[in-house]
């Protein structure tokens, strides 16, 4: 069946591995927070690609337009930026997207500025990203156990210290996590009652899932009797990289108390899940595709839950 286009770009789900040799998808720089940093609250837009842009600068200069991406684990400039502002590669390092690893430059950033919070000599690799409108990625390394809110609806993010959160029935749902290499993972999370593990990513415009997932999936649907001819579509990440995938719908996916209904994803055995360590059990990955149908989508590092708020 001829492949077809579904969605223009996928995050970078980028991990880099520093020449000193730590890797960073590995080994997070700290799990504790940032005591002194400062509240934040910035207005966001929407990139031509439906990813959420954040207004950065860069050794004073800027605000430049970074992808806030909470499926990255480290921060990366685009290969114009690194032009633009004249930054010099000190030597090479792997960077892992969701196709695969290469070898990228790495540049050192005297400051980069979130808001009020500022952070110094940061390493970043720089990457070709597509799109005029990307200027770089921000990871999840900038966070340091604190709550990143996503209000979606209103086009703003906040970064707050942690809290403690309840659902509230029609209103909230608070669902359990874990840090998994930098990420959280849902862990109170089942595909039509079958166990599944689930990542948050605002740095993916469609949702991912594995075959392992897809298996579960067709298992379910042959004892109802439903057989479809598979649809291919063609994907790309921010960095150009293309790839291939099948379109799936997930008749019934639960996420802690959060019920969803015919949600549509991409399935293919991508790099990212052999970072994460899920390439052997069923395993999502949630795009904006599916965090749009939020009000707001709050992300804990330091209590390891998710919230999310519904329209």
């Amino acid at each position: 069946m001829e492949a077809t286009r579904r969605s223009a770009a996928l995050g970078l789900m980028a991990a880099a591995a520093l020449p000193a040799g730590r890797a960073l998808a590995q080994t997070p720089q700290t799990e504790h927070p940032e005591e002194d940093a400062p509240p934040t609250e910035l207005a966001t837009r929407e990139s031509r690609n439906e990813h959420i842009l954040a207004p950065v600068s860069i050794n004073g200069q800027g605000p430049f337009s970074f992808v806030l991406d909470t499926g990255a684990n480290i921060s990366c400039v685009s290969n114009r930026l690194m032009e633009k502002l004249a930054l010099k590669a000190g030597g090479s390092a792997p960077v892992h997207t969701v196709v695969g690893v290469r070898d990228r430059p790495i540049v050192t950033l005297d400051h980069l500025q979130v808001g009020p919070r500022n952070r110094r000599n940061v390493r970043a690799p720089a990457l070709p990203i597509k799109g005029a409108d990307v200027d770089g990625v921000l990871g999840v390394d900038w966070l340091k156990g604190q709550r990143l809110v996503l209000d979606l609806k209103g086009q703003r993010m906040e970064i707050t210290r942690s809290r403690h959160d309840e659902s509230e029935p029609g209103k909230v749902v608070v669902v359990p996590a874990r840090r998994r290499k930098g990420q959280l993972t849902i862990v109170d999370a089942d595909l039509s009652g079958k166990r599944i593990s689930a990542i948050i990513d605002s740095g993916a415009q469609g949702s991912l899932c594995n075959s392992r997932l897809r298996d579960l999936l067709l298992e379910q649907e042959r004892r109802r009797g439903r057989v479809a001819a598979p649809q291919l579509v063609r994907m790309e990440t921010l960095a150009g990289e293309s790839f291939t995938g099948e379109s799936l719908f997930l008749p019934f996916l639960r996420l802690g108390g959060l019920h969803l209904g015919n949600v549509q994803v991409t399935c293919a055995d991508m790099h990212v899940f052999r970072i994460w360590d899920l390439q052997d059990s069923p395993a999502l990955v949630i795009g904006m595709d599916l965090l749009q149908q939020f009000e707001q989508v709050a992300l804990d590092f330091g209590r390891s839950q998710v919230r999310f708020d519904f329209t």
